[in-house]
């Protein structure tokens, strides 16, 4: 069972002791992400992310990774679009350890300008690999266009011209405008004493930094055809649109939709496209769920001169899915392969721990996994069509493709999409 502590200055710990385990996971999680960058700060979050892992005013970079290594923990962080986590995971009687690097970095890292001008140039080929992924690249060159001149449809990562940019000034004022208290859940699960993470976790209870007002402004929407020539040897294809907030009320019918379309071997896509017409070696939907906004999409990747069969062929299973619905059968499979992927995500002291820290940033509580799972319960098919025919229609969708000439693309792709989906 998940217990939560408001600490008075606005921290939240969330915590969920599994004292069979002979592990613990420890997250800092702070509601703050790239969204909260304005646009000459773009890559704020991300550097910031890097730079505590270099210095603090008693710790070295390898100090604090030999600490970690020494007694077989591991520490790592990550960032996102709204949000921003430090985590290290260790054994049960290591927490102390854990929990000292971590407030360390947290508190007392020293972004030294040296440190910092290196660590740019780390970033800078991290930037450059990520555009050498293409099914990677496509999903942020489809967020860009989705949310065009929103902070959220930046990239993570930023730009080498913003990054080159920031000073130890700008990222000690973008901490102190978003590292603030009602931001910050501590997120513990594993075996671990209570008491003794009150005392771990103290410093965290005397932070006082004023809060500073989020960016809330929606981001404004279009449809969008777009081709991007590179010279890698498939196409990528994203074919989707603006989709549901994370505490949309249809937000569990869009999930159930996702997994029936594109999560794992079973699905229609990859069943159809994949299995039965052997044009792609990887087809998947995904969603994307933030405060205010949200996306869905279909990705494809395949041989150039199968583009538009492929298109074709993802525009025809979203069709198909919007004309016939499901069945209550197909339903229950579904319901019982993301029963099966919860719980088996829930095996490990990492999985919980994340689990319980973004469900707190998402929602401001922690909803059990039985609670959830009796959210999914309740999707019929009248709910799928009714969520799905509001989102497949032909002045949502955007196509968006990467790789090859540019062969006039753009046009053909919208008009294919106004030809084969339905007003």
């Amino acid at each position: 069972m998940t217990e939560k502590t408001v600490l008075p200055n606005g921290v939240r710990v969330v915590s969920e002791e599994l004292p069979h385990m002979r592990s613990v996971a420890l997250g800092i999680w702070i509601g703050a992400g790239s969204r909260c960058e304005r646009e000459k700060l773009s890559g704020a979050s991300h550097f910031a992310e890097h730079m505590l892992f270099k210095g603090t005013e008693k710790r070295g970079a390898r100090q604090i990774a030999e600490e970690l290594d020494a007694v077989g923990g591991q520490i790592n962080a990550f960032t996102g679009r709204e949000t921003t986590c430090f985590y290290a995971r260790v054994l049960d009687e290591d927490i102390g350890v854990a929990a000292d690097v971590l407030t360390d970095m947290f508190f007392h890292s020293v972004f030294d300008p040296a440190e910092m001008e290196k660590e740019k140039h780390v970033i800078l080929e991290e930037i450059k690999m990520y555009e050498d992924t293409p099914d990677d690249l496509i999903l942020d060159l489809f967020t860009e266009n989705l949310w065009r001149g929103h902070a959220l449809g930046r990239s993570v990562l930023g730009n080498a011209e913003a990054l080159s940019g920031l000073t130890r000034a700008d990222m000690l004022g973008y901490l102190a405008a978003n590292y603030t208290p009602e931001r910050i859940i501590i997120a513990v699960a594993g075996k671990f004493r209570p008491r003794e993470m009150t005392e771990l976790l103290a410093p965290f209870a005397e932070l006082n930094r004023p809060a500073a007002a989020p960016d809330r402004r929606r981001p404004e929407t279009g449809t969008v055809r777009r081709h991007y020539p590179k010279d890698i040897e498939q196409t990528h294809i994203i074919v989707g649109g603006p989709a549901l907030p994370v505490r949309h009320e249809d937000i569990y019918t869009l999930s159930m939709i996702n997994n029936i379309l594109g999560v794992g071997m079973s699905s229609e896509l990859f069943q159809e496209i994949r299995e039965k017409r052997g044009l792609v070696y990887d087809v998947h939907s995904l969603v994307g769920a933030y405060q205010d906004a949200g996306l869905f999409g279909i990705y494809a990747g395949t041989a150039p001169e199968k583009s538009e069969e492929v298109i074709r062929a993802v525009l025809a299973e979203g069709e198909k899915l919007k004309q016939y619905g499901v069945s209550e059968e197909k339903l229950a499979r579904t319901f019982t392969q993301m029963k099966g992927n919860m719980f088996l995500g829930l095996e490990s002291v990492s999985g919980v721990m994340n689990r319980i820290g973004k469900m707190e940033i998402d929602y401001g509580e922690v909803k059990t996994a039985e609670a959830v799972l009796a959210e999914l319960q309740k999707v019929t098919p009248a709910d799928v069509s009714r969520v799905w025919s509001g989102l497949w229609r032909r002045d949502n969708l955007s196509v968006i493709t990467l790789g090859g000439e540019d062969e006039g693309f753009g046009d053909g792709w919208h008009d294919l999409v106004m030809r084969e989906t339905t007003p």
